[in-house]
């Protein structure tokens, strides 16, 4: 009986502890919801960025602090420089548009005769087309739903990019914080990799550091290669708007979509309104920027990671699929770091994968 009660009691402690702990974690993890996701982007950032700190902090002579303040300015400038002149650019668009309709003034070219030809939309569009350049503000009225639908989507969408930004803000200046305090951070990170993971924490933090800098290099640098060499080619051909167009490139990039969507109907538009064989440059021009990604991506994906190039890929669609985009970063570490441990379990130690690569070519020959 005496064991027994001392059992029941041991129990109830036991019990009434675990439960405190998981309400404080709860609990905590309530107030620092927040700010989970700009910590998450925090840390990409550092990560991503670290190998340019340390150059930076050479050239400053070791000063850590001042380079991460320079990098979080230099950050900072980068994204809040662009998103000011985008908006003003389409504040006053949206303005000038909305003049021009009131004053009759906007003036839409004719369609080419050729536009009748393009398959399933081709006689529609030409209809309308050359409705809008006779008058465009009955034009405008006949599709007045769609228009008002479109502007309450561009509103949300509006609404949503502007407390992204303000995320990426934040996260920019966590990086920072990051960055001035790295030393620290690597060794609380490979202490709480150690005692999750023993032996081989230190090994799964540095793959998970070498991961985010892969998916950066090989998503969001590919991507904006592709934005930019998009946008010159825009701004060469003179399309209206390049870049908003160049931005939407991007962001269908990122996403994996591809910038097909948007250089089908710009190349399009371009053979309705220019000369033949400037529209054929860009038509050849728009060939290569689609397609670029599928030479970039190989190279560059997985570089520096001893995982293959698919494992990284799926792991970073998957990962956005599934959590957005900051899934593509956390996805692709997850889905390595899964890879691994189920390489570890496969084989427990080098001269177990041994014999078994072994009896493989055995069994191949």
């Amino acid at each position: 009986m005496t064991d027994q009660k001392a059992f029941v009691n041991n129990v109830l402690e036991a019990t009434i502890r675990i439960s405190v702990i998981l309400l404080l974690a709860v609990w905590c993890f309530d107030i620092a919801r927040p700010f989970i996701i700009p910590i998450i982007w925090g840390i990409i950032i550092a990560v991503a960025i670290y190998p340019g700190y340390l150059r930076v902090r050479g050239m400053m002579a070791g000063r850590g602090s001042a380079a991460a303040v320079l990098m979080t300015v230099l950050g900072l400038a980068l994204l809040i420089t662009p998103t000011i002149m985008l908006s003003t650019t389409l504040v006053d668009s949206i303005q000038g548009l909305a003049k021009g309709l009131q004053q009759g003034t906007i003036v839409v070219p004719p369609p080419g005769e050729n536009v009748k030809g393009w398959p399933l939309i081709g006689e529609q569009l030409h209809t309308f087309w050359s409705e809008a350049a006779e008058d465009l503000s009955s034009a405008a009225a006949k599709i007045a739903p769609q228009l008002k639908t479109t502007g309450a989507w561009l509103l949300s969408m509006a609404a949503g990019v502007t407390f992204g930004i303000l995320q990426f803000v934040i996260a920019i200046i966590i990086a920072g914080f990051l960055l001035a305090s790295a030393e620290g951070g690597a060794k609380a990170t490979q202490a709480i990799a150690a005692r999750l993971a023993g032996d081989k924490g230190a090994e799964f933090a540095r793959l998970a550091e070498a991961t985010v800098r892969s998916v950066t290099r090989g998503i969001l640098g590919v991507a904006l290669i592709q934005a930019l060499l998009a946008g010159l080619g825009f701004m060469v051909m003179g399309v209206p708007g390049a870049g908003l167009w160049a931005l939407l490139c991007l962001l269908l990039s990122v996403v994996q979509i591809g910038v097909i969507f948007v250089n089908l109907p710009i190349v399009l538009y371009v053979f309705s309104t220019a000369d033949p064989i400037p529209a054929v440059l860009f038509l050849i021009w728009s060939i290569f920027v689609t397609l670029i990604d599928n030479i970039l991506k190989p190279i560059v994906l997985g570089q520096g990671v001893d995982v293959p190039m698919a494992v990284i890929f799926v792991g970073a669609i998957g990962g956005f699929l599934s959590s957005g985009i900051i899934g593509l970063f956390v996805g692709a570490v997850v889905l390595v770091l899964g890879y691994k441990l189920f390489l570890a379990w496969l084989y427990p130690t080098p001269e177990v994968q041994a014999v078994v690569l072994e009896r493989m070519e055995g069994t191949r020959s």
